[in-house]
């Protein structure tokens, strides 16, 4: 069940994705942590945020949207007391995931991490509004990506991947884009913006109006993306989508996914990592696959009948 990825040694290829699952220790009771391949913490930027007012999390069909607001402690506050704790569990991964609202906030906040011990990577969140430019998510726009990336590569001590926006015309010219200013590996891909009305009081369910769609209704498309990145690049990828089920997980490494996370699952099964991780080793045995890491890109396209 083990994969390499990024240079990291999994255990096996599931990890807990940004946002669902706390900065990890918080599920230490719940999930027998070292049985997962690692942990992405919130999002963590330099200062502490508050979030958004609420509603902040509404149910979909199929899914979720939710508007959080990328609340955290802030990366002081969580080297000092947040990431120590996560040192009782040397086999769980702990890729800090780190987002900010100009180029400076993010180098800052790497530079700050670079000092903490127990880090085994970066994620970067690359959907957040640059405030320097006028507002367009980082990872909308293909100079800035390329800028930011190639800075937060220079600065950063540790592996560094890339978080990428599903909300572009290509995912994989985002992909390339991010290669090239030398991601170790990328994220495919962040919620969908989307929105709820209520319509008895005609209101944004909402308080941010629009919101991330996350869950099992964007799988088909995120499985999509994943394959349209794999054919773009040979860095690995992290996909992430929907994944409730071992077969979730087995579609994304097929479509050439390395390791896969889960997130939106969390919520409704807080034991879901650690069920998909169990439930993937079977699903192999099942099929008499003898390494996990064997079907990464291992899609098999058909050849039109006849064709010439």
């Amino acid at each position: 069940m083990r994969v390499t990825f990024a240079g990291l040694e999994l255990v096996n290829p599931v990890i807990a994705a940004s946002g669902t699952f706390g900065y990890g220790i918080e599920f230490e009771e719940i999930v027998s942590l070292e049985r997962l391949g690692g942990i992405v913490t919130k999002g963590i930027s330099l200062e502490p945020m508050a979030g958004h007012v609420p509603p902040r999390l509404v149910q979909t069909a199929g899914g979720m949207l939710n508007a959080i607001g990328l609340q955290n402690v802030g990366v002081r506050e969580y080297i000092e007391k947040k990431l120590p704790p996560m040192k009782r569990y040397p086999r769980c991964h702990v890729i800090v995931n780190v987002f900010g609202y100009t180029q400076d906030d993010y180098l800052r906040v790497i530079e700050l991490l670079n000092q903490a011990e127990g880090i085994a990577a970066y994620e970067l969140n690359v959907s957040c509004p640059n405030v320097a430019a006028g507002g367009m998510a980082f990872g909308a726009d293909c100079d800035a990506l390329e800028s930011l990336v190639a800075r937060a590569k220079r600065a950063a001590a540790r592996p560094l991947i890339v978080k990428l926006s599903p909300n572009v015309t290509s995912i994989g010219q985002m992909a390339r884009i991010s290669a090239g200013a030398g991601a170790d590996a990328v994220s495919v891909a962040n919620t969908f913006r989307a929105m709820a009305i209520d319509v008895e009081t005609r209101q944004p369910r909402l308080s941010n109006i629009t919101g991330g769609l996350s869950g099992p209704a964007i799988k088909p498309i995120a499985v999509r993306m994943v394959y349209e990145a794999a054919r773009a690049v040979r860095i690995p990828i992290l996909g992430l989508g929907g994944i409730v089920a071992p077969e979730d997980a087995v579609e994304f490494l097929l479509a050439g996914a390395t390791a896969v996370q889960v997130g939106t699952a969390s919520y409704a099964d807080p034991r879901a990592t650690e069920r998909l991780a169990r439930g993937l080793e079977s699903w192999c045995r099942g099929h008499s696959v003898e390494r996990v890491a064997s079907l990464t890109g291992a899609l098999e396209i058909p050849q039109p009948t006849g064709a010439r």
